[in-house]
């Protein structure tokens, strides 16, 4: 007969010294359940704090990755998202990333000019083309698979 001993894990042996780190963040926002926008608000105000940082520990980097899907299905569950259309979704990258039209069409292997067409509505993006922009912006194509 063998006997499989369980071997405990404390919160010590995971972050050693960090530990007081990860329980100094439980206590100024305890990971549970967003319930309303006040809550919500604290809880964006924590993320906020902890990414403004230089660097963050291993403490700090579960304790963010936990809150973080904490607001998303939070917001997932209140925020109705509106529609947004290819010329929005791709601006919006093109702003967040600080690249120019012609650097995305390059990099993502499309023709400037249709960069141009959707950006002023006149085009849609193709899936193909959306596969190539998400390639290029490190994203799921989902993001812009968004009905208008």
């Amino acid at each position: 007969m063998t006997v499989t001993r369980k071997r405990s894990t404390t919160l010590a042996a995971v972050y050693g010294k960090e530990k007081d780190r990860y329980m100094e963040l439980i206590r100024l926002f305890p990971l549970r359940p967003i319930r309303s926008d006040d809550e919500l608000d604290t809880a964006v105000a924590v993320v906020h704090s902890l990414i403004d940082q230089d660097r963050m520990n291993k403490a700090e980097l579960d304790y963010l990755d936990v809150l973080d899907r904490l607001v998303e299905k939070y917001e997932d569950a209140t925020i109705p998202l509106a529609p947004v259309s290819d010329a929005d979704m791709l601006r919006s990258f093109l702003d967040s990333h600080r690249v120019t039209q012609a650097e995305v069409a390059k990099g993502a292997g499309i023709a400037e000019s249709t960069v141009s067409e959707v950006l002023s509505g006149k085009r849609k993006l193709t899936r193909k083309q959306i596969g190539k922009l998400a390639r290029y912006f490190r994203v799921e194509p989902g993001v812009f698979a968004f009905p208008e």
